[in-house]
């Protein structure tokens, strides 16, 4: 099982090592215009082989993406200090435009997983190009919010003494500010999250809820101000979702992908809890009925955010 990592950066390095220490593939490609950098890494996470799982590590350019069942992309321009995901926009939109079409070129069958912020943006940028290609929008998913859900029921279970693998919470919308944390949602053990704390005498009242959202909005830019990028997290949700689909393990993931309609905004592209599997994108749950409404309201505030911002590339 074979796949392309475009962008030999911070993520798309972290990406490679974590998939070589989960043995999720058996080749990995990177791809970079710093060629020498991509040699580099690739040596260095090679070295690590060893310890870890048979993977083949090598670095080419587009054509050597041929065969591969993934190819991530990475690429792109930083997120500075201070600077939101949809600042990034327009300098890394024009990079996919050059991107995209050489990907699909080689890989046609690949299924396409975009990292680059704005990830809901770009992830929707990508699937119009793959349309015109005739390449179905089931086939390109973005991370979206899969590393601030992670963050979320990590600090929830934090907080209420439970492993995080029993908290079942989603964040929703775009992966940034407008984000939603969908609170009547959430369950532990399948227990609802209030009737848990009312069981166990555990406060889990607005000004924790707040504490907790504000520390998973607030991540990203915590760990760019100290390190300069963020990595690891991204690297490893990363390789969950490309798990997930060489191994077609039909889990629900809050990746995005185009979504014809989210709380009454149309054609837009932002997280939800999507059914993924070896063909990608295998069908949505749609939650504005199950959730609260200003969570609903919040949803839809955060969708045309995401519909604005695309729209304004079009202008």
């Amino acid at each position: 099982m074979k796949v392309g990592i475009i962008g030999a950066g911070a993520v798309g390095a972290a990406t490679a090592y974590a998939i070589v220490m989960r043995g999720v593939a058996r080749e990995i490609v990177l791809v970079d215009v710093n060629k020498k950098r991509a040699q580099a890494e690739a040596d260095d996470i090679l070295h690590a082989v060893p310890f870890a799982h048979p993977v083949r590590i090598s670095t080419g350019d587009y054509p050597q993406l041929a065969g591969c069942r993934v190819v991530i992309i990475t690429a792109g321009t930083a997120q500075k200090p201070g600077e939101t995901r949809l600042e990034l926009l327009s300098r890394n939109a024009a990079i996919f435009k050059q991107i995209v079409p050489q990907v699909i070129e080689a890989a046609r069958e690949a299924i396409l997983l975009i990292a680059t912020n704005p990830v809901d943006v770009l992830t929707h940028l990508t699937a119009d190009i793959a349309d015109r290609y005739s390449i179905h929008r089931s086939k390109v998913i973005g991370s979206g919010t899969t590393l601030d859900t992670a963050r979320f029921r990590a600090l929830l279970g934090q907080h209420l003494g439970i492993d995080a693998p029993h908290v079942h919470a989603y964040v929703l919308g775009e992966h940034g500010d407008s984000e939603i944390f969908s609170w009547s949602l959430v369950t532990i053990g399948g227990v609802p999250l209030d009737e848990f704390c009312r069981q166990w005498d555990i406060c889990t009242d607005e000004a924790v809820r707040t504490n907790i959202e504000a520390r998973v909005r607030g991540a990203a830019n915590s760990i760019i101000e100290g390190k300069g990028s963020t990595s690891f997290g991204i690297g490893s949700a990363l390789t969950r979702i490309v798990e997930v689909i060489l191994r077609d393990q039909r889990s629900l993931l809050t990746v995005c992908t185009p979504v014809r309609d989210v709380a009454g905004v149309g054609n837009v592209t932002v997280s939800l809890p999507h059914l993924v599997g070896g063909a990608g994108i295998l069908d949505t749950i749609l939650l504005p009925l199950a959730l609260s409404d200003s969570e609903e309201a919040a949803l839809r505030a955060s969708a045309q955010v995401v519909k604005d911002a695309y729209e304004s590339l079009l202008s």
